[in-house]
């Protein structure tokens, strides 16, 4: 079975999966005899460049030419098909891509055909030819002898010089479908005589990801380890992939929040060996599959192409969690794929996505943007101040806000903002980041400043313990309370520059003292804003917002007044007095 890549490589342009239509335009030029003088073949590996360059030139020099096919039957096309034709001359770049190999090539373009009507090179992996020959070659790629054509296959089409691409008909190979790649094993599978699992069948494609050449050796593989029929759960343990059963138990551990369950399954998954970059494109296809089954429900089953068990599971599955928490675990999937593989420590990054999936719901709020908690478990209380990924408008509205406790209720309705903005959207690496308080001093009245909103969304009240009502040092909802509640949290240094600043809580506002821009700028930006706001909201209420205020608003001098001033300075007229200088810029030149 090792050889089945070569015992099942193409040798017409109707056996070629895919690629329909650069089959059909060489085809036609094949039939027509309207061939270019040099042709330019790109795409992954393993998707029939070559392939297809070589039945191309068979079928340029069969006895039975001009034709659509090369009849594979003559004494040219057998020997094509041997690897023994005169005229079909295969060069690899990658071991002769120097300049002298050029060289010794154009000298050998300037013979007729032997045997055949053209003379055909095919050069593989043709980007790795060296400058000196790609200058070497341009000449002779615009302007070949007759009878004469030049095929480059390559996988990194943009390294090529412009100057050669203009020279070539470009075509670009396309990756091929998982359908066309599971019916591609099929037709070979029953060629063999064999019997298999449609499920087995459908991995091995998956895990192709578009190349043929890959599949067929997985398909190989696959078959050597089984005792003669290609079993689905022989496939996973050859190739080193989860089941379903890992992927259902994930579900219910992140579904139920269950991190003992979740920690078991990672440690099954990590045991096994298994290739942890196919498990996150299967998981990432899991949420994919349960995010348009929750919204498009039955109608979207054909599109995705699962079995009708399988999809009915999915959809059992989809129920249980919101659109919101479906959407969000998906988009971190497919960004955590390449951290995850590229982590000096995959194993704790993959653990790391995994846990952030489960928590998801005590991270970030996902009821205050219309979704609710799993409806598997119950919710729990949130205390942040963040915001999920938006969700389809299909989706439930906002929950109602909560109620407001005795101690809010007594203060007096928070004024409307000046100019107000919204709350940049939160990184949810911060939201889920460990926290660090900070202890200030002070308070001080300032002028009425510019007013922002702390959250669009009502959230969830705060537990008990960290209230203002119940806060034993506060001293009640003031400056001062709020910077010995900040300091409860955690220690020191939660809020960078809180403790520099002073503040005054009035009319549902707190408003910021900043010494200058820069510190008004490094307390109103990113995720510094966003744990501030979070606070502000936990301490003085929901509908709370926070403004700065600059005591520093000195406008930029010019050069010249700064000159000036530096002229007119007394230390500066008693040294051009000591030293008798008539010129300030001798005293003191400019830019120093």
């Amino acid at each position: 079975m090792s050889s089945l890549t070569a015992k099942y490589r193409p040798r017409r342009f109707a056996e070629v999966a895919g690629q329909d239509a650069v089959k059909a335009i060489l085809s036609r030029a094949s039939a027509t005899g309207k061939i270019a003088p040099a042709y330019m073949f790109s795409g992954t590996r393993g998707v029939g460049k070559t392939t297809i360059a070589r039945i191309f030139a068979k079928a340029l020099n069969c006895e039975k030419a001009p034709a659509a096919e090369p009849c594979n039957e003559c004494r040219l096309c057998r020997q094509a098909n041997a690897g023994s034709a005169v005229d079909i001359i295969e060069i690899d770049a990658a071991s002769h891509g120097g300049v002298g190999d050029v060289r010794a090539l154009k000298e050998d373009v300037g013979y007729a055909p032997l045997e055949g009507r053209f003379k055909v090179f095919i050069i593989d992996e043709a980007h790795m030819l060296s400058t000196a020959a790609f200058n070497a070659l341009l000449k002779t790629l615009e302007e070949p002898p007759a009878r004469v054509t030049f095929i480059l296959a390559s996988t990194e089409a943009h390294k090529f010089p412009a100057t050669i691409l203009s020279r070539c008909q470009h075509y670009v190979f396309k990756m091929l479908p998982q359908a066309e790649l599971a019916a591609h094993l099929e037709k070979i599978l029953q060629a063999e005589g064999l019997q298999y699992e449609a499920g087995a069948v459908r991995i091995i494609a998956r895990r192709g990801a578009g190349s043929v050449r890959d599949s067929i050796s997985l398909l190989g593989q696959a078959l050597a380890y089984s005792a003669g029929t290609l079993v689905e759960s022989e496939v996973r343990a050859c190739l080193g992939l989860a089941g379903q059963e890992v992927f259902f138990a994930l579900m219910e551990a992140i579904a139920g929040r269950d991190l003992p369950l979740l920690s078991r399954t990672l440690r099954g998954v990590l045991d096994q060996g298994l290739d942890l970059g196919f498990f996150l494109r299967e998981l990432s296809g899991c949420w994919r599959n349960m995010f348009l089954l929750r919204q498009a429900g039955e109608a979207i089953v054909p599109e995705l192409g699962l079995p009708a068990e399988e999809a009915a599971q999915w959809t059992e599955w989809a129920g249980r969690f919101s659109p919101a928490h479906i959407h969000a675990c998906w988009q971190m999937t497919l960004d955590g794929q390449q951290r995850v593989i590229k982590s000096l420590e995959p194993a704790q990054a993959l653990e790391l996505l995994l846990l952030n999936l489960a928590c998801l719901p005590d991270l970030l709020p996902l009821s205050a943007l219309g979704g609710s908690s799993s409806q598997g478990a119950a919710p729990r209380p949130v205390t942040g101040g963040g915001s999920a990924p938006r969700t389809p408008s299909t989706q439930p509205p906002p929950a109602a806000p909560p109620k407001a406790s005795p101690v809010q209720a007594s203060e007096p309705a928070p004024k409307p903002p000046v100019e107000a903005r919204p709350a940049p959207a939160p990184d949810l690496a911060a939201q889920a980041a460990p926290e660090a308080p900070v202890a200030g001093q002070g308070r001080v009245a300032e002028p009425e400043p510019v007013s922002r909103p702390v959250a669009a969304a009502p959230q969830p009240a705060p537990h008990a313990s960290e209230s203002s009502a119940s806060y034993a040092g506060g001293g009640g909802r003031n400056w001062e309370g709020f910077l010995e509640f900040v300091a409860g949290k955690n220690g020191n240094g939660f809020v960078t520059g809180l403790s520099q600043a002073r503040g005054e809580f009035c009319g549902g506002v707190l408003t910021l003292s900043c010494h200058n821009e820069t510190h008004s700028g490094m307390m109103d930006k990113g995720d510094n804003y966003l744990r501030l706001q979070r606070l502000v909201m936990e301490y003085f209420g929901p509908e709370s917002s926070v403004a700065f205020n600059c005591l520093d608003r000195e406008p930029v001098k010019s050069e010249g007044i700064i000159q000036r001033e530096m002229q007119e300075h007394p230390v500066v007229q008693r040294v051009r007095e000591t030293f008798e200088c008539r010129d300030p810029a001798l005293v003191y030149p400019r830019g120093r």
